[in-house]
């Protein structure tokens, strides 16, 4: 409870509620800043090629081994309200760019541990922001100085792109092989509008299966359904599909009222089957009739539909998702009908091939030769599950940044080099700045030396001397200049074909920068108490007591 002294006779003004905690000033300032280096700590150490792996044990006790920054920050089941806005930072940075997660939320944790120090020097934090947001309009602009151009459909180039965001990853020995895969993806579906590229993620399907190896997986030009053929007495391969794409069922609908049959005789049972048959085979008779020889069903097929369509040499697949619908309607240029009657020529969707194959222990249908080539799928094979969740990842990580690439077509090199380059910049720029505003934007340029720092301490080398040796080449001219891990020294990145896209490392300024302005403008935390739970042991003893005594 919280009460102020009324001026009227002292009286106590409850202004919360009891149980209510309330921190401000410094003393909330200082705790929020906390809790942000503990989430920056968690994620440093997995930085990077050289960077290390996490175990995530959630309540079911099912475990997810990964290095993603999403991942982590995702399957850790944060409780501190800042600890939840910094989830909210790597899934906008996700969201926005798909890769550089990691980074953004390390940056927005150096950030603010700057901001401490300059806020134990009386520094106000309306100050620090105003200087980090000027220092971060700097930032974006000398990253765009130093972006090199390069044609958006340069394969070899993305390759590079690809590879080097998933090089720091658990299926990094097989970078080189899924780089090909996720740039043959992102050109395929990529679309030339006005001038400019557009490309839409949805239109590639990740399909993971257990079993083979990496290198088993493929691109499939169509879609894949993990389903398989409801009939044996169906077709497994299909040839020039003409295809029935159907969000209903072809069963007899239960009535939605409790209704019930009096059948006093076996004439009348019969009768009644013989009824519900008659209207199963009008289905598939209207099914064949527009000449559709592929039944895809959103929802369930009766045995006895499944008979019908057997016998006329169609093939059907039943209960598919609902996102795979939608895919397979634009690959085949179908639409998705909602009622059987409906259903006209007009409506199928034209496919080369729909076979059904063995893949591992399951069987797959594979729909090929779409009439929108746009519409593809990434098998994933791998050894094991965790393999093939963490190959999906990085794969996803690796379409993101090809895909960034193929929109706005600038890149840098890789390493802590643009890094450092830009925190050069900005120690030029505090110059030129008066007031405290100035010391804001050296402790920002400091914090950006965060990410060769870590990736220097990641490999086991020493990262005050990497540093140090590291602004002695770039102020020499040397702008590439980065942290070769495997090597434990600094190379030209640039050479070694280390490359990201200059999107990413941009959107890292931006969202770490929004991050750490919003914590450092919080003064005063109020927390309400906690709801408690109700005792089980004494709401029985309080049901007994009624019970004995009971009422008059």
């Amino acid at each position: 409870m919280a009460a102020a002294p009324s001026a009227a006779g002292g009286i106590p003004v409850i202004v919360l509620k009891e149980g209510t905690t309330r921190s401000r000033g410094r003393e909330a300032q200082l705790s929020n800043i906390t809790v942000a280096k503990i989430i920056s700590e968690t994620m440093k150490s997995s930085l990077g090629p050289r960077g290390m792996d996490k175990m995530l044990v959630d309540s079911f006790g099912d475990v997810v081994i990964t290095n993603d920054g999403a991942t982590i920050l995702k399957e850790m089941d944060v409780e501190h309200p800042v600890a939840k806005m910094l989830v909210e930072v790597a899934k906008a940075q996700d969201a926005e760019v798909g890769d550089g997660t990691t980074t953004a939320v390390v940056l927005a944790g150096e950030l603010l541990a700057k901001a401490e120090e300059l806020i134990e020097k009386e520094v106000h934090p309306s100050l620090i922001i105003e200087g980090y947001k000027k220092a971060a309009t700097k930032a974006l602009e000398l990253y765009d100085k130093i972006a090199v151009p390069v044609s958006p459909n340069d394969s070899e180039v993305l390759k590079k792109i690809a590879k080097t965001a998933m090089i720091s990853k658990l299926v990094g020995e097989e970078a080189d092989y899924l780089a090909e895969i996720a740039v043959e993806a992102i050109l395929k579906v990529a679309e030339l509008e006005d001038g400019k590229w557009r490309v839409d993620l949805d239109d590639v399907k990740i399909e993971k299966k257990e079993g083979g190896s990496l290198r088993d997986t493929r691109l499939i030009e169509g879609i894949v359904l993990d389903k398989e053929v409801v009939h044996p007495g169906m077709p497994k391969i299909v040839r020039d599909a003409r295809i029935a794409i159907l969000d209903a069922s072809l069963e007899i609908e239960k009535t939605e009222f409790d209704a019930k049959l009096n059948i006093e005789s076996p004439e009348q049972m019969r009768a009644f089957m013989k009824q519900e048959e008659e209207m199963l085979k009008e289905m598939v008779e209207k099914i064949a009739a527009v000449g559709a020889n592929v039944v895809l069903c959103q929802k369930g097929i009766d045995d006895m539909a499944q008979h019908f369509l057997a016998r006329k040499g169609i093939m059907a697949v039943r209960r598919i998702k609902k996102s795979d619908m939608d895919k397979l309607a634009k690959a085949t240029g179908g639409r998705v009908v909602t009622r059987i009657e409906e259903l006209s020529e007009k409506d199928l969707g034209r496919a080369r091939l729909v076979e059904e194959r063995r893949v591992g222990e399951d069987k797959m249908v594979f729909v090929e030769g779409c009439e929108n080539a746009k519409s593809i799928t990434i098998l994933i094979r791998g050894g094991t599950k965790r393999i093939v969740d963490e190959a999906e990842r990085s794969l996803k990580d690796a379409l993101n940044v090809v895909k960034d690439v193929v929109i706005e077509g600038k890149i840098v090199a890789g390493g802590g080099a643009p890094e450092t380059e830009v925190s050069l910049g900005l120690r030029d720029y505090a110059k030129t700045l008066a007031g405290k505003e100035q010391l804001a934007v050296e402790k920002f340029a400091e914090a950006l030396e965060i990410v060769p720092s870590q990736l220097a301490e990641n490999a086991g080398m020493d990262p005050i001397e990497i540093l140090v040796n590291l602004r002695a080449k770039h102020k020499e001219g040397e702008k590439w200049a980065g942290v070769n891990v495997f090597k434990g020294r600094i190379d030209d990145m640039w050479k070694l074909e280390v490359l990201e896209p200059a999107l990413v490392k941009k959107q890292i300024i931006k969202s770490a920068v929004e991050a750490a302005s919003m914590i450092l403008k919080i003064d005063d935390i109020i927390a309400a108490s906690k709801l408690e739970e109700k005792k089980p042991g004494k709401e029985k003893e309080k049901e007994k007591e009624e019970s004995e005594f009971g009422e008059d």
